[in-house]
Protein backbone atom coordinates (compact mmCIF):
# COMPACT_ATOMS: atom_id res chain seq x y z
CA UNK A 1 0.00 0.00 0.00
CA UNK A 2 3.03 2.77 0.78
CA UNK A 3 3.28 3.36 -3.33
CA UNK A 4 -0.71 3.87 -3.76
CA UNK A 5 -0.96 6.10 -0.65
CA UNK A 6 2.40 8.21 -1.85
CA UNK A 7 0.46 8.76 -4.70
CA UNK A 8 -2.80 9.77 -3.06
CA UNK A 9 -0.73 12.51 -0.87
CA UNK A 10 1.39 13.41 -3.62
CA UNK A 11 -1.33 14.03 -6.15
CA UNK A 12 -4.47 15.10 -3.99
CA UNK A 13 -6.45 12.23 -3.40
CA UNK A 14 -6.04 11.68 0.29
CA UNK A 15 -4.71 13.62 3.05
CA UNK A 16 -3.68 12.29 6.90
CA UNK A 17 -6.25 14.80 8.45
CA UNK A 18 -5.02 17.46 11.11
CA UNK A 19 -1.31 16.78 9.50
CA UNK A 20 -0.19 19.97 10.90
CA UNK A 21 -1.26 19.24 14.41
CA UNK A 22 0.54 15.29 14.35
CA UNK A 23 -2.82 14.06 12.89
CA UNK A 24 -5.74 12.14 14.51
CA UNK A 25 -5.65 8.08 14.44
CA UNK A 26 -8.14 6.50 11.97
CA UNK A 27 -8.81 9.61 10.37
CA UNK A 28 -8.56 11.07 6.31
CA UNK A 29 -9.30 13.65 4.73
CA UNK A 30 -10.73 13.58 0.44
CA UNK A 31 -8.43 16.35 -0.97
CA UNK A 32 -9.64 17.76 -4.80
CA UNK A 33 -9.14 14.54 -6.72
CA UNK A 34 -10.31 12.02 -4.02
CA UNK A 35 -13.75 14.53 -3.93
CA UNK A 36 -13.95 14.66 -7.91
CA UNK A 37 -13.80 10.65 -7.74
CA UNK A 38 -15.91 9.74 -4.48
CA UNK A 39 -18.46 12.13 -5.76
CA UNK A 40 -18.09 10.24 -9.54
CA UNK A 41 -18.85 6.98 -7.95
CA UNK A 42 -21.40 8.41 -5.59
CA UNK A 43 -23.53 9.84 -8.88
CA UNK A 44 -22.94 7.24 -10.85
CA UNK A 45 -24.47 5.09 -7.60
CA UNK A 46 -28.00 6.95 -7.24
CA UNK A 47 -28.19 7.10 -10.87
CA UNK A 48 -28.59 3.33 -11.42
CA UNK A 49 -30.01 2.67 -7.95
CA UNK A 50 -32.73 6.29 -7.93
CA UNK A 51 -33.12 8.22 -10.61
CA UNK A 52 -33.31 5.47 -13.19
CA UNK A 53 -35.52 3.11 -11.39
CA UNK A 54 -39.57 3.76 -10.20
CA UNK A 55 -39.22 1.64 -7.19
CA UNK A 56 -37.12 3.80 -5.28
CA UNK A 57 -37.37 7.11 -3.60
CA UNK A 58 -34.58 9.17 -1.71
CA UNK A 59 -34.21 10.26 1.68
CA UNK A 60 -31.03 12.50 3.51
CA UNK A 61 -32.18 11.79 6.97
CA UNK A 62 -30.35 13.58 10.21
CA UNK A 63 -26.61 11.79 11.37
CA UNK A 64 -28.07 12.35 14.74
CA UNK A 65 -30.91 10.15 16.45
CA UNK A 66 -32.20 9.99 20.23
CA UNK A 67 -30.99 6.93 22.07
CA UNK A 68 -34.63 5.35 21.83
CA UNK A 69 -34.03 4.87 18.33
CA UNK A 70 -30.68 2.65 19.19
CA UNK A 71 -32.21 0.78 21.60
CA UNK A 72 -35.47 -0.46 19.53
CA UNK A 73 -32.98 -1.19 16.63
CA UNK A 74 -30.53 -3.46 19.20
CA UNK A 75 -27.43 -1.47 18.52
CA UNK A 76 -27.18 -0.04 22.29
CA UNK A 77 -26.04 -4.06 23.33
CA UNK A 78 -25.41 -5.51 19.59
CA UNK A 79 -23.58 -3.10 17.82
CA UNK A 80 -20.08 -4.15 19.93
CA UNK A 81 -15.94 -4.81 18.21
CA UNK A 82 -13.57 -6.75 20.50
CA UNK A 83 -10.31 -5.04 20.78
CA UNK A 84 -7.22 -6.38 22.93
CA UNK A 85 -4.31 -3.99 23.82
CA UNK A 86 -0.62 -4.70 24.17
CA UNK A 87 0.94 -4.64 27.40
CA UNK A 88 4.75 -4.13 25.82
CA UNK A 89 3.83 -1.61 23.47
CA UNK A 90 0.15 -0.26 24.42
CA UNK A 91 -0.89 -0.88 20.75
CA UNK A 92 -4.61 -1.58 20.22
CA UNK A 93 -6.16 -3.01 17.97
CA UNK A 94 -9.07 -5.70 16.50
CA UNK A 95 -8.65 -8.96 17.63
CA UNK A 96 -10.77 -10.35 15.51
CA UNK A 97 -8.74 -8.31 12.43
CA UNK A 98 -5.61 -9.75 14.45
CA UNK A 99 -6.62 -13.45 14.15
CA UNK A 100 -7.80 -13.38 10.54
CA UNK A 101 -4.95 -11.72 9.39
CA UNK A 102 -2.38 -13.81 10.83
CA UNK A 103 -4.39 -17.11 10.86
CA UNK A 104 -6.85 -16.44 7.99
CA UNK A 105 -10.13 -17.57 10.06
CA UNK A 106 -13.21 -15.54 10.60
CA UNK A 107 -14.04 -14.97 13.73
CA UNK A 108 -16.43 -11.83 13.77
CA UNK A 109 -19.41 -12.60 15.68
CA UNK A 110 -17.69 -14.68 18.29
CA UNK A 111 -17.23 -13.97 22.02
CA UNK A 112 -14.36 -12.29 23.90
CA UNK A 113 -13.39 -15.55 25.59
CA UNK A 114 -13.86 -17.43 22.58
CA UNK A 115 -11.42 -14.98 20.77
CA UNK A 116 -8.85 -14.84 23.64
CA UNK A 117 -8.29 -18.55 23.52
CA UNK A 118 -8.13 -18.17 19.97
CA UNK A 119 -5.05 -15.76 20.42
CA UNK A 120 -3.34 -18.03 23.11
CA UNK A 121 -3.90 -20.88 21.43
CA UNK A 122 -1.81 -19.44 18.36
CA UNK A 123 0.69 -17.48 20.24
CA UNK A 124 -0.73 -14.13 18.54
CA UNK A 125 1.71 -11.17 19.04
CA UNK A 126 1.23 -7.58 18.83
CA UNK A 127 1.23 -6.33 14.86
CA UNK A 128 3.00 -3.69 15.82
CA UNK A 129 5.71 -5.14 18.39
CA UNK A 130 5.31 -8.57 18.14
CA UNK A 131 4.85 -9.33 21.92
CA UNK A 132 2.97 -11.98 23.08
CA UNK A 133 2.06 -10.39 26.40
CA UNK A 134 -1.50 -9.47 25.13
CA UNK A 135 -4.42 -8.25 27.17
CA UNK A 136 -7.54 -10.41 27.08
CA UNK A 137 -10.33 -9.56 24.69
CA UNK A 138 -12.98 -7.08 25.78
CA UNK A 139 -16.16 -5.65 23.98
CA UNK A 140 -17.01 -2.13 23.49
CA UNK A 141 -19.58 -0.32 21.47
CA UNK A 142 -19.35 1.01 18.46
CA UNK A 143 -21.55 3.97 18.37
CA UNK A 144 -20.40 7.56 18.93
CA UNK A 145 -22.24 9.43 22.06
CA UNK A 146 -22.61 13.15 21.93
CA UNK A 147 -24.66 15.46 23.81
CA UNK A 148 -27.42 18.25 22.88
CA UNK A 149 -27.58 21.42 24.68
CA UNK A 150 -25.46 23.00 27.63
CA UNK A 151 -27.13 20.65 30.37
CA UNK A 152 -25.34 17.15 30.86
CA UNK A 153 -27.64 14.44 31.63
CA UNK A 154 -29.16 11.55 30.08
CA UNK A 155 -32.30 13.56 28.79
CA UNK A 156 -29.48 15.82 26.33
CA UNK A 157 -27.42 11.99 25.74
CA UNK A 158 -27.76 11.25 21.65
CA UNK A 159 -25.79 9.27 19.23
CA UNK A 160 -24.27 9.89 15.58
CA UNK A 161 -25.43 7.74 13.38
CA UNK A 162 -23.66 4.06 12.78
CA UNK A 163 -25.72 3.42 10.25
CA UNK A 164 -27.79 4.93 7.81
CA UNK A 165 -30.74 2.52 8.21
CA UNK A 166 -32.00 3.76 10.90
CA UNK A 167 -32.57 7.00 9.34
CA UNK A 168 -34.32 5.33 6.85
CA UNK A 169 -36.70 3.42 8.71
CA UNK A 170 -37.68 6.21 10.85
CA UNK A 171 -38.95 8.00 7.53
CA UNK A 172 -40.15 4.71 6.31
CA UNK A 173 -43.94 6.05 7.46
CA UNK A 174 -43.21 9.13 6.08
CA UNK A 175 -42.64 7.89 2.69
CA UNK A 176 -45.61 5.68 2.68
CA UNK A 177 -47.78 8.78 3.85
CA UNK A 178 -46.72 11.50 1.31
CA UNK A 179 -45.31 9.47 -1.56
CA UNK A 180 -47.33 7.13 -4.14
CA UNK A 181 -45.56 4.14 -3.04
CA UNK A 182 -46.64 0.31 -2.85
CA UNK A 183 -44.73 -2.90 -1.89
CA UNK A 184 -42.27 -3.66 -3.15
CA UNK A 185 -40.09 0.00 -3.28
CA UNK A 186 -36.42 1.18 -1.36
CA UNK A 187 -35.72 4.37 0.64
CA UNK A 188 -31.65 5.23 -0.31
CA UNK A 189 -29.70 7.18 1.43
CA UNK A 190 -25.89 8.57 0.84
CA UNK A 191 -23.87 10.29 3.62
CA UNK A 192 -21.85 9.90 6.89
CA UNK A 193 -21.67 7.76 9.27
CA UNK A 194 -19.80 7.40 12.53
CA UNK A 195 -17.94 4.37 14.07
CA UNK A 196 -15.54 4.35 17.17
CA UNK A 197 -13.17 1.98 15.66
CA UNK A 198 -9.82 0.15 15.77
CA UNK A 199 -8.36 0.07 12.83
CA UNK A 200 -5.07 -1.68 11.24
CA UNK A 201 -3.91 1.49 9.39
CA UNK A 202 -4.71 0.72 6.03
CA UNK A 203 -5.32 4.53 4.44
CA UNK A 204 -8.91 4.55 3.94
CA UNK A 205 -10.38 1.65 4.13
CA UNK A 206 -11.46 1.59 7.80
CA UNK A 207 -11.82 5.20 9.30
CA UNK A 208 -13.82 6.67 12.36
CA UNK A 209 -16.03 8.98 9.87
CA UNK A 210 -16.85 7.72 6.14
CA UNK A 211 -19.41 8.20 3.28
CA UNK A 212 -22.08 5.10 2.78
CA UNK A 213 -24.67 4.39 0.51
CA UNK A 214 -27.55 2.08 1.16
CA UNK A 215 -31.34 1.64 0.70
CA UNK A 216 -33.82 -0.42 2.67
CA UNK A 217 -35.84 -2.79 0.18
CA UNK A 218 -39.40 -2.82 1.66
CA UNK A 219 -40.87 -6.42 0.54
CA UNK A 220 -43.48 -9.12 1.43
CA UNK A 221 -41.14 -11.75 2.92
CA UNK A 222 -43.51 -14.91 0.96
CA UNK A 223 -40.61 -14.08 -2.32
CA UNK A 224 -37.72 -12.70 -0.11
CA UNK A 225 -35.02 -15.02 -1.64
CA UNK A 226 -35.62 -13.91 -5.40
CA UNK A 227 -35.78 -10.68 -4.61
CA UNK A 228 -32.09 -11.04 -2.86
CA UNK A 229 -31.01 -12.55 -5.78
CA UNK A 230 -32.09 -10.08 -8.02
CA UNK A 231 -29.96 -7.16 -5.46
CA UNK A 232 -26.69 -9.29 -5.64
CA UNK A 233 -26.93 -9.22 -9.50
CA UNK A 234 -27.56 -5.80 -9.41
CA UNK A 235 -24.54 -5.00 -7.16
CA UNK A 236 -22.22 -6.87 -9.38
CA UNK A 237 -23.60 -5.21 -12.26
CA UNK A 238 -22.54 -1.97 -10.35
CA UNK A 239 -18.90 -3.15 -10.02
CA UNK A 240 -18.20 -3.81 -13.83
CA UNK A 241 -20.24 -0.42 -14.40
CA UNK A 242 -17.56 1.03 -12.54
CA UNK A 243 -14.12 -1.38 -13.77
CA UNK A 244 -13.39 -3.23 -11.23
CA UNK A 245 -10.84 -5.65 -11.71
CA UNK A 246 -13.73 -9.01 -11.72
CA UNK A 247 -10.95 -11.45 -10.38
CA UNK A 248 -10.38 -8.92 -7.66
CA UNK A 249 -13.84 -9.34 -6.40
CA UNK A 250 -15.60 -12.33 -4.77
CA UNK A 251 -18.70 -13.26 -2.68
CA UNK A 252 -18.83 -14.62 0.30
CA UNK A 253 -21.63 -15.48 2.42
CA UNK A 254 -21.47 -15.03 6.14
CA UNK A 255 -21.76 -18.18 8.87
CA UNK A 256 -24.10 -17.91 11.16
CA UNK A 257 -21.88 -16.71 14.24
CA UNK A 258 -20.79 -13.94 12.18
CA UNK A 259 -24.14 -12.33 10.66
CA UNK A 260 -25.23 -9.19 12.46
CA UNK A 261 -28.18 -9.37 15.11
CA UNK A 262 -30.37 -8.43 12.67
CA UNK A 263 -29.76 -10.39 9.34
CA UNK A 264 -31.33 -13.89 8.88
CA UNK A 265 -28.69 -13.98 5.34
CA UNK A 266 -25.82 -10.98 4.54
CA UNK A 267 -23.42 -12.24 1.64
CA UNK A 268 -20.40 -9.49 0.91
CA UNK A 269 -18.37 -8.50 -2.22
CA UNK A 270 -15.07 -8.81 -1.00
CA UNK A 271 -11.90 -6.60 -3.13
CA UNK A 272 -8.37 -8.30 -3.06
CA UNK A 273 -6.46 -5.29 -1.66
CA UNK A 274 -2.82 -5.82 -1.00
CA UNK A 275 -3.53 -6.63 2.46
CA UNK A 276 -6.00 -9.52 1.39
CA UNK A 277 -9.26 -9.96 0.77
CA UNK A 278 -12.27 -7.65 2.45
CA UNK A 279 -15.72 -6.45 2.52
CA UNK A 280 -16.34 -3.93 0.25
CA UNK A 281 -20.05 -3.98 0.32
CA UNK A 282 -22.52 -5.99 1.73
CA UNK A 283 -26.32 -7.57 1.24
CA UNK A 284 -28.18 -7.95 4.29
CA UNK A 285 -31.81 -9.74 4.83
CA UNK A 286 -32.66 -7.99 7.76
CA UNK A 287 -36.37 -9.44 8.20
CA UNK A 288 -38.56 -7.29 10.09
CA UNK A 289 -36.33 -6.99 12.94
CA UNK A 290 -36.35 -3.11 12.57
CA UNK A 291 -39.84 -1.79 11.94
CA UNK A 292 -41.37 -4.60 13.97
CA UNK A 293 -38.97 -3.12 16.79
CA UNK A 294 -39.40 0.41 16.24
CA UNK A 295 -43.40 -0.22 16.25
CA UNK A 296 -43.21 -1.87 19.41
CA UNK A 297 -40.75 1.21 21.32
CA UNK A 298 -42.87 3.87 19.68
CA UNK A 299 -46.20 2.49 19.68
CA UNK A 300 -47.03 4.20 15.48
CA UNK A 301 -47.94 1.08 13.72
CA UNK A 302 -45.55 0.58 10.68
CA UNK A 303 -47.54 -2.29 9.26
CA UNK A 304 -48.55 -2.22 5.02
CA UNK A 305 -51.92 -3.48 3.91
CA UNK A 306 -52.23 -4.54 0.51
CA UNK A 307 -54.73 -2.29 -1.21
CA UNK A 308 -55.32 -5.36 -3.59
CA UNK A 309 -55.38 -8.45 -1.13
CA UNK A 310 -56.17 -6.64 2.06
CA UNK A 311 -53.48 -8.03 3.68
CA UNK A 312 -51.42 -6.28 6.70
CA UNK A 313 -48.25 -7.21 7.51
CA UNK A 314 -44.71 -5.66 8.65
CA UNK A 315 -42.55 -5.39 5.41
CA UNK A 316 -39.25 -7.24 5.72
CA UNK A 317 -36.04 -5.44 3.87
CA UNK A 318 -33.60 -6.35 1.51
CA UNK A 319 -30.54 -3.74 2.65
CA UNK A 320 -28.05 -3.99 -0.05
CA UNK A 321 -24.87 -1.38 1.53
CA UNK A 322 -22.08 -0.06 -0.33
CA UNK A 323 -19.28 1.40 1.49
CA UNK A 324 -18.47 4.45 -0.80
CA UNK A 325 -14.76 6.01 1.08
CA UNK A 326 -13.98 2.02 1.03
CA UNK A 327 -14.79 1.99 -2.65
CA UNK A 328 -12.79 5.19 -3.64
CA UNK A 329 -10.06 3.56 -1.67
CA UNK A 330 -10.51 0.02 -3.77
CA UNK A 331 -10.50 1.69 -7.62
CA UNK A 332 -7.64 3.79 -6.55
CA UNK A 333 -5.88 0.61 -5.81
CA UNK A 334 -7.50 -1.34 -8.55
CA UNK A 335 -6.24 1.02 -11.31
CA UNK A 336 -2.85 1.66 -9.95
CA UNK A 337 -0.40 1.11 -12.49
CA UNK A 338 3.27 0.87 -13.28
CA UNK A 339 5.04 0.12 -16.33
CA UNK A 340 8.44 0.25 -17.54
CA UNK A 341 8.72 2.82 -20.60
CA UNK A 342 12.14 3.71 -21.92
CA UNK A 343 13.89 2.70 -19.15
CA UNK A 344 11.88 4.94 -16.78
CA UNK A 345 8.75 3.49 -15.00
CA UNK A 346 5.58 5.27 -15.68
CA UNK A 347 2.88 5.24 -12.58
CA UNK A 348 -0.46 6.06 -13.55
CA UNK A 349 -4.03 5.22 -12.85
CA UNK A 350 -5.85 3.17 -15.05
CA UNK A 351 -9.29 5.22 -13.96
CA UNK A 352 -12.97 3.89 -15.98
CA UNK A 353 -13.36 7.24 -18.02
CA UNK A 354 -16.93 7.54 -16.40
CA UNK A 355 -15.53 7.88 -13.36
CA UNK A 356 -11.92 9.80 -13.44
CA UNK A 357 -11.75 12.92 -12.04
CA UNK A 358 -10.57 14.86 -14.71
CA UNK A 359 -11.73 13.69 -17.64
CA UNK A 360 -9.69 16.07 -20.09
CA UNK A 361 -6.28 18.30 -19.39
CA UNK A 362 -5.55 20.77 -22.12
CA UNK A 363 -1.85 22.39 -22.22
CA UNK A 364 0.27 24.51 -24.52
CA UNK A 365 3.81 22.91 -25.85
CA UNK A 366 5.51 25.63 -24.43
CA UNK A 367 4.84 29.34 -22.41
CA UNK A 368 4.60 31.07 -25.19
CA UNK A 369 1.48 33.30 -25.56
CA UNK A 370 -0.01 32.42 -28.46
CA UNK A 371 0.07 28.88 -27.55
CA UNK A 372 -1.49 30.25 -24.19
CA UNK A 373 -4.40 31.81 -25.53
CA UNK A 374 -5.16 29.20 -28.17
CA UNK A 375 -4.90 26.05 -25.33
CA UNK A 376 -7.07 28.55 -23.21
CA UNK A 377 -9.80 29.18 -25.62
CA UNK A 378 -9.81 25.03 -26.00
CA UNK A 379 -9.83 24.30 -22.39
CA UNK A 380 -13.26 26.83 -22.05
CA UNK A 381 -15.22 25.44 -24.45
CA UNK A 382 -13.60 21.59 -23.31
CA UNK A 383 -14.95 22.29 -19.57
CA UNK A 384 -17.98 23.14 -20.51
CA UNK A 385 -18.93 19.31 -20.84
CA UNK A 386 -16.11 17.24 -19.03
CA UNK A 387 -13.98 17.70 -16.17
CA UNK A 388 -11.16 19.36 -17.33
CA UNK A 389 -8.05 20.97 -16.41
CA UNK A 390 -5.88 23.38 -17.92
CA UNK A 391 -2.05 22.92 -17.29
CA UNK A 392 1.11 25.64 -18.05
CA UNK A 393 3.51 24.66 -15.77
CA UNK A 394 6.76 22.32 -16.56
CA UNK A 395 7.22 20.64 -19.81
CA UNK A 396 5.24 18.45 -21.52
CA UNK A 397 6.86 15.00 -19.60
CA UNK A 398 5.94 16.32 -16.66
CA UNK A 399 2.36 17.81 -17.75
CA UNK A 400 1.75 14.03 -18.82
CA UNK A 401 3.24 12.08 -16.01
CA UNK A 402 1.30 14.66 -13.40
CA UNK A 403 -2.10 13.97 -15.25
CA UNK A 404 -1.31 9.99 -15.74
CA UNK A 405 -1.02 9.97 -11.85
CA UNK A 406 -4.37 11.56 -11.74
CA UNK A 407 -5.70 9.11 -14.46
CA UNK A 408 -6.77 11.34 -16.74
CA UNK A 409 -8.07 9.73 -19.88
CA UNK A 410 -6.89 12.32 -22.58
CA UNK A 411 -4.34 15.07 -22.98
CA UNK A 412 -4.87 17.89 -25.52
CA UNK A 413 -1.57 20.10 -26.49
CA UNK A 414 -1.65 22.98 -28.57
CA UNK A 415 1.70 23.19 -30.68
CA UNK A 416 3.11 25.81 -33.06
CA UNK A 417 1.28 23.34 -35.84
CA UNK A 418 -1.84 23.89 -34.08
CA UNK A 419 -1.63 27.69 -35.42
CA UNK A 420 -1.15 26.72 -38.93
CA UNK A 421 -4.18 24.26 -39.31
CA UNK A 422 -6.02 24.31 -36.54
CA UNK A 423 -5.66 20.60 -35.34
CA UNK A 424 -4.18 19.36 -32.12
CA UNK A 425 -2.60 16.58 -30.18
CA UNK A 426 -4.86 13.56 -28.19
CA UNK A 427 -2.93 11.69 -26.31
CA UNK A 428 -4.75 8.64 -24.79
CA UNK A 429 -3.36 7.76 -20.83
CA UNK A 430 -3.30 3.61 -21.26
CA UNK A 431 -1.56 3.49 -24.56
CA UNK A 432 0.13 6.83 -24.86
CA UNK A 433 -0.93 6.76 -28.30
CA UNK A 434 -1.28 10.18 -30.05
CA UNK A 435 -3.61 11.82 -32.90
CA UNK A 436 -4.72 15.12 -34.36
CA UNK A 437 -8.10 16.10 -34.18
CA UNK A 438 -9.25 19.77 -35.71
CA UNK A 439 -9.89 21.54 -32.66
CA UNK A 440 -13.53 21.65 -33.82
CA UNK A 441 -14.44 18.22 -33.36
CA UNK A 442 -12.90 17.38 -30.13
CA UNK A 443 -16.26 17.82 -27.99
CA UNK A 444 -17.64 15.34 -30.94
CA UNK A 445 -14.29 13.09 -30.08
CA UNK A 446 -14.57 13.27 -26.36
CA UNK A 447 -18.27 12.70 -26.54
CA UNK A 448 -17.77 9.66 -28.39
CA UNK A 449 -15.36 8.48 -26.34
CA UNK A 450 -16.33 9.67 -22.92
CA UNK A 451 -20.00 9.79 -22.44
Amino acid sequence: MEPIIALCKRRGFLYPSSEIYGGLANTWDFGHYGTLLKNNLRDMWWKKFVLQRSDMVGVDASTILPPRVWEASGHLTGFNDALIDCKNCHFRTRADHLIEDKIDQKVEGLTAQELTNIIKKNKLGCPKCGSKELTDVRKFNLLFETKIGIIDSDKSKAYLRGELAQGIFMNYKNALDTLRVKIPFGIAQQGKVFRNEITMGQGAFRTLEFDLMEFEYFINPKNWEKIFAYWQKEMWQYALDIGLTTERIRWREHAEFERSFYSKKTVDVEYRFPFGFKELWGIAYRTDHDLKNHSLKSGVSLSYKDIKTGEEYIPHVIEPTFGLSRLTMAIIVDSYQEEVVNGKTRVFLKLNSKIAPIKVAVFPLQKDDNLNIYARKIYEEVKLRFTCEFDDAGNIGKMYRRQDEIGTPYCVTIDYETLKDDAVTVRVRDSMKQERVHASKLLEFFGTNLD
